[in-house]
C-alpha cells in the first residue's frame, strides 16, 4: 500500500483552476521529487495534500482518504508541511519554534527528546537556541523549519523548495540532511526547482507544468531525459 496517493486531483483558488488531474504516489521509505516551472502547480500540489486549497478527486494517505481535511488533522495524523518561504515564527525564539511544532505533543520530557534529536541533524540550532528566528541567517531558518516539522514525528515530510534562496554551499548541507532523514527512515515528498539537486536524492519523480503532470519516471532515467534537461537542467 501506497504510503500517499494522489487520484485525478484538481484544485481551486476561487475560479482559477490550479491543478488539474493531477495523480501521483509516494511509497513508504521513498524521497519522490515534483519538479516543475514556477506557476506549475508544485506548491498547490502540496497544498492540497494538506487540506489548504479546494480539491477535488482523491487523496489517500495510509490508504485512508484525507480529501479536504481540516490541516491540523491531517498533521496530528502524520503529514509535516514545512511550507516555501520557511514561515517560521521571527519572533520566537529556536527553542519556542521547535515547541510550537509539538503543538499536539503533552508529554514535556517526549518534547524535550525531539528537540534534542532535531539538534543531532541541526547542530547549528542548538547553538541559536535562545535567539529569536527572525534574526538567523536563510539557512538557519530553513534548518528552523524543518526540524519545527519533525517535531510531530511526521510519517510522510512534505518540502516545499527547501533551496530557495539560500547560497549553494547550504545547499549543499539542506541536501544532505535530507537524504540523511531519508536514511534513517523518514518518507519524502520534494518539491524543487533546482530539478539536478532533486533528482539526484529521489528514488522517482515527476514533472508538472500548468496543473498537470506530463512525465513520471524513475529519477536517474529523468535525469537522462532529453526533455527534462532540456527545460529544467540547462
Amino acid at each position: 500500500m501506497s504510503m500517499l496517493e494522489l487520484r485525478d486531483v484538481h484544485a481551486y483558488y476561487g475560479a482559477i483552476h490550479a491543478l488539474r488531474g493531477v495523480s501521483l504516489r509516494v511509497e513508504p521509505g521513498e524521497i519522490v521529487t515534483l519538479i516543475g516551472s514556477n506557476g506549475a502547480g508544485k506548491s498547490t500540489t502540496l497544498k492540497a495534500i494538506c487540506g489548504q486549497v479546494k480539491t477535488e478527486g482523491d487523496i489517500r494517505f495510509g490508504g485512508r482518504s484525507i480529501a479536504s481535511q481540516p490541516p491540523h488533522v491531517t498533521a496530528r495524523e502524520g503529514v509535516a508541511h514545512v511550507p516555501e518561504g520557511r514561515r517560521i515564527f521571527p519572533r520566537l525564539s529556536v527553542k519556542e519554534n521547535l515547541e510550537m511544532g509539538a503543538f499536539s505533543v503533552k508529554d514535556k520530557k517526549l518534547i524535550q527528546e525531539r528537540i534534542e534529536r532535531a539538534f543531532d541533524y541541526f547542530p547549528r540550532l542548538k547553538e541559536r537556541y535562545h535567539q529569536a528566528g527572525g534574526t538567523m541567517s536563510g539557512g538557519e531558518q530553513q534548518m528552523l523549519a524543518i526540524a519545527r516539522a519533525l517535531m510531530m514525528n511526521p510519517k510522510l515530510l512534505l518540502l516545499d523548495e527547501p533551496s530557495m534562496g539560500l547560497a549553494p554551499v547550504i545547499v549543499e548541507q539542506i541536501f544532505a540532511i535530507i537524504r540523511d532523514l531519508n536514511a534513517a527512515g523518514m518518507t519524502i515528498l520534494l518539491v524543487e526547482q533546482n530539478a539536478f539537486q532533486a533528482l539526484q536524492i529521489a528514488s522517482r519523480g515527476y514533472v508538472i507544468q500548468t496543473g498537470r503532470v506530463i512525465l513520471e519516471d524513475d529519477a536517474k532515467m529523468l535525469l537522462a531525459s532529453s526533455q527534462v534537461k532540456e527545460a529544467y537542467l540547462a
